[in-house]
């Protein structure tokens, strides 16, 4: 069996993606606290190749370093949300710390064996956020657009190695999870009657709920489709997105800036 280690695998757009890997991989599932850890053993205890540990990606990296990974998936992230002339400067830094420096260092640890073995695959998930550009979103927006760049970078270089290394993008639109509305109401924590939008607040929010009413993706079957593809076929495309539509309208919108 071939190893997988996948990172943030607590719920959403992942779940139904393990489900599907669980009797063909060996897993290595980790999650962010004791909590989530307790819930995920419980899903997959009599699963003789699952293993669940909790692992802190900002500072718990020792924990991976014994282990021969064949395929990484990159899924732990987090979101900020507020305006960018006013967001705290340290909620940008964690959300880069977390989504962008702390996956890019395991990715070192984890491709350095992969490389000294001859082969290995990196799926990394971002979003389409990192595309399209809304308002109040911008600092876990820019942390997709510098996860999707590096990401396109490690894939040209890894056409220079002598080792066979996969370099799998991931991005998936707006999907009803939960995530999302938890990410737009982050930002209501400190954008209060101080804040420059004050006189806005309350339309803010109403436009907010309508976007995702709209736009949020009920079925995830479009989304876990393509990480189960980026994850599994023998030969895989760089990039996978989904929904379509959503794919369609960020790349429209990028026309016009």
């Amino acid at each position: 069996m071939k190893k997988i280690l996948i990172t943030g695998a607590r719920s959403g757009i992942i779940y139904p993606v393990i489900q599907r890997l669980k009797g063909k991989y060996f897993l290595y599932i980790t999650v962010h606290t004791d909590s989530e850890l307790k819930r995920v053993r419980k899903l997959y205890e009599k699963f003789d190749n699952v293993k669940c540990f909790k692992l802190d990606i900002t500072n718990d990296l020792k924990k991976i370093e014994s282990l021969d990974i064949d395929i990484l998936v990159c899924n732990a992230g987090m979101a900020e949300s507020g305006s960018m002339f006013e967001i705290p400067i340290e909620k940008v830094r964690e959300n880069f710390e977390v989504n962008v420096f702390s996956n890019f260092e395991l990715i070192q640890k984890v491709s350095k064996k992969m490389i000294e073995k001859g082969s290995g695959r990196i799926v990394i998930i971002s979003s389409l956020t990192s595309k399209m550009p809304i308002p109040f979103l911008g600092s876990y927006s820019g942390t997709k657009a510098a996860l999707s760049m590096m990401s396109l970078i490690m894939h040209y270089e890894s056409m220079l190695l002598s080792a066979n290394i996969d370099i799998v993008l991931v991005e998936p639109g707006l999907y009803r999870t939960g995530f999302n509305k938890l990410a737009f109401d982050k930002k209501y924590e400190f954008m209060n009657y101080n804040s420059f939008f004050a006189s806005q607040m309350e339309l803010i929010r109403k436009s907010e709920n309508v976007y995702l009413w709209l736009f949020e993706r009920r079925n995830l079957t479009s989304i876990c489709n393509k990480i189960y593809k980026a994850i599994t076929v023998k030969k895989p495309h760089f990039r996978y997105s989904a929904p379509l539509s959503h794919d369609l309208f960020a790349k429209i919108i990028n026309l016009f800036y």
